[in-house]
């Protein structure tokens, strides 16, 4: 095998230099996905600000309240996907779920959902409404 050229070692490096870049921006996006632009994958969907990722604070007993909170027996994926945490795939999984085992009785039953645990179950209760109970 022929020895490399020192343009070939420039190219090398190079390439070197933006796999590492690249590496770097992808795990920034992970970590800070408000701060950072939309990727070509996510451009399709609405960019969010941090104000509109938010529940709107309001008291408990307001007319409000009622209306912030998504029903998660009518959601449909796209509702889904605007919740924090949920993206497209888990949105279909959840629509899926609902659509072989039948409406939510309560919200513990997301845990039986494949890729939510009891972390995302916290972290999306603020923007879920307990399901009504059947009568």
């Amino acid at each position: 095998m022929a020895a490399l050229t020192d343009a070939e070692w420039r190219g090398a490096r190079v390439l070197a230099v933006l796999l590492v870049l690249g590496t770097a921006n992808d795990l920034w996006e992970v970590r800070h996905p408000r701060l950072s632009a939309p990727t070509s994958g996510s451009a399709a969907r609405a960019p969010t600000t941090p104000a509109a990722a938010e529940p709107p604070v309001v008291a408990e007993g307001s007319a409000r309240a009622a209306t912030t909170a998504l029903d998660l027996n009518r959601a449909d994926a796209t509702q889904l996907d605007a919740l924090p945490g949920i993206g497209p795939v888990l949105a279909a999984r959840i629509v899926e779920h609902r659509r072989q085992h039948g409406p939510f009785r309560q919200l513990e039953e997301l845990l039986a959902v494949p890729g939510i645990g009891p972390r995302l179950l916290a972290r999306l209760r603020p923007h879920l409404r307990e399901p009504a109970a059947a009568p």
